[in-house]
């Protein structure tokens, strides 16, 4: 039996090795972090329990479509809820706007801010449902070996969309600056400013309009339980507290890891680690990416998260909350143009216990609050505590509450933690920014052009940034190793039945 050594255990990894264990590969997975999960591990302290990556689940067709190659659904591992409304933005004036849980109720939200803006709407959603059609059938499956891969009937008709951004269709489409930042929004999970992502990314305003936005009971941690059950049942073996040192490299092909100055042999390895800090794991001569080419890329940007809890229940507070109560470019500007601390922050406030009162041991309300940072700054613990209180001090303002005094847990995760914790390149919380010229064939291969067996997958690497991406991601890499290494790649179902 051929055997498959993964590094690192994010949902990337974990997706990979399923779809490798299921066609009859031995696959271990090495995670140097005490539980796996990479980025989306849980903290539990204090009787709170919080999840410490991603907290939103959008596109569920994607993690359905991932559970149905393994003939099982979501259903079998975790409760889905679909949230309503899916979401709450502030503005500067004071006022907010709730997202409903259907596109009709957001079209008539639409036009009663702005006349004629819900037949815009219609319009705009129209084809941001067939771009998402096409991405998912024609685009985002594909491997990015070859710039043909863009090549099909949809997409030629599509092709101005490439070299126009999210950010002059909506503006050429709405005149309300609030309804322009919500339409702007989604795209941020690609990691980019909206006037650099191509116009064709209005998909992403279909996972959020119309698709909606879930929570898995429990939190998104569920998630990666459920895969770590799914890849245990097909033999898969996971290792945590294991470090790896080092790809083992004999002439020209990788034989294996060096775990904690141990050597595990392997005949072929998959990366799911930050790619550039895979490639330091290489001898120089190995890598295929210089420090000048991850210098001049644009990374998705770092955060600030504070994971809170405090001891009584809320009133008027949404599981989302958006606060775009400042200028949206000039914090753009400091995250990707010019990096430094924003004086006024926009941030992102998440209260999951609302919906999921058993994040919490007794009465109580469990939160988390992101600023978004440009990678690479110093964060000392002086510096997080001052936007700690930026934070909770607008979120009193808009919301009513008085949340400081009923504070009793606080902890802060930032910069040097990505470093420390995901070996993350310049500290980035997501991975590459999905611009033009950072889609497709032309990000980060899936697999070295110089070390033979030695494959990559993840964020930074295609399809992209995103929970749903990296499962997408996963079974890229894993059906390249086993295709180009003429292996078994029919699933362990299939040859039952």
């Amino acid at each position: 039996m051929k055997k498959v050594n993964i590094i690192g255990s994010g949902f990337a990894s974990l997706a990979a090795a399923s779809y490798l264990a299921d066609a009859g590969l031995e696959v271990h997975v090495y995670e140097k972090n005490a539980q796996a999960g990479g980025r989306a591990r849980q903290l539990k302290e204090d009787g709170f329990t919080f999840d410490m990556g991603p907290s939103w689940y959008w596109m569920p067709d994607v993690f359905e479509r991932f559970f149905n190659d393994f003939n099982r659904t979501v259903s079998d591992f975790y409760d889905l809820v679909r949230l309503a409304p899916g979401y709450r933005v502030y503005f500067k004036d004071g006022t907010s706007i709730e997202i409903p849980d259907n596109l009709e109720d957001i079209e008539r939200i639409f036009e009663e801010i702005e006349p004629g803006s819900g037949r815009q709407l219609k319009r705009f959603m129209a084809d941001a449902e067939e771009n998402y059609a096409i991405a998912i059938k024609d685009l985002v499956y594909k491997p990015g070996l070859s710039p043909l891969e863009l090549v099909t009937p949809k997409t030629v008709g599509k092709v101005n969309q490439f070299f126009s951004s999210i950010r002059a269709q909506v503006h050429k489409r709405f005149k309300n600056e609030k309804l322009r930042k919500i339409l702007e929004f989604p795209v941020l999970f690609l990691g980019a400013k909206p006037e650099d992502t191509p116009a064709f990314y209005n998909f992403m305003n279909q996972a959020d309009f119309s698709l909606g936005t879930w929570y898995p009971m429990g939190g998104m941690y569920k998630v990666v339980e459920a895969m770590v059950d799914l890849a245990e049942s097909l033999g898969v073996k996971i290792h945590t507290n294991a470090s790896v040192e080092k790809i083992a490299v004999t002439g020209n092909q990788a034989t294996g890891l060096i775990v904690d100055g141990e050597l595990h042999a392997a005949d072929y390895i998959l990366s799911g680690a930050d790619y550039h800090h895979t490639e330091q794991l290489l001898d120089q001569p190995m890598r295929m990416y210089s420090e000048k080419y991850w210098d001049k890329k644009t990374f998705a940007p770092s955060a600030l998260l504070y994971y809170l809890g405090f001891n009584k229940k809320f009133e008027g507070l949404k599981h989302h909350m958006l606060f775009f109560d400042e200028d949206f470019d000039a914090h753009a500007k400091l995250i990707y143009d010019q990096p430094a601390w924003p004086e006024n922050p926009l941030f992102y406030a998440s209260f999951p216990s609302i919906t999921d009162p058993d994040l919490n041991e007794g009465d109580r309300e469990c939160a988390t609050l992101l600023i978004p940072l440009a990678p690479d700054l110093p964060d000392d613990e002086e510096t997080r505590t001052k936007y700690l209180w930026i934070m909770l001090k607008r979120l009193e303002k808009f919301t009513g509450q008085d949340l400081k005094s009923h504070l009793v847990y606080s902890k802060s995760y930032a910069i040097s933690d990505f470093k420390k914790d995901y070996n993350s390149y310049k500290g980035n919380a997501y991975g590459m920014a999905n611009t033009l010229l950072q889609t497709a064939f032309l990000r980060p291969g899936l697999k070295s052009k110089k070390v033979k067996h030695l494959y990559f997958t993840g964020q930074l690497t295609v399809p992209g940034p995103g929970v749903p991406p990296s499962l997408i991601s996963g079974k890229l890499a894993a059906e390249l190793l086993i295709k180009e290494n003429h292996l078994q790649n029919k699933s362990a179902y299939e040859t039952a039945v």
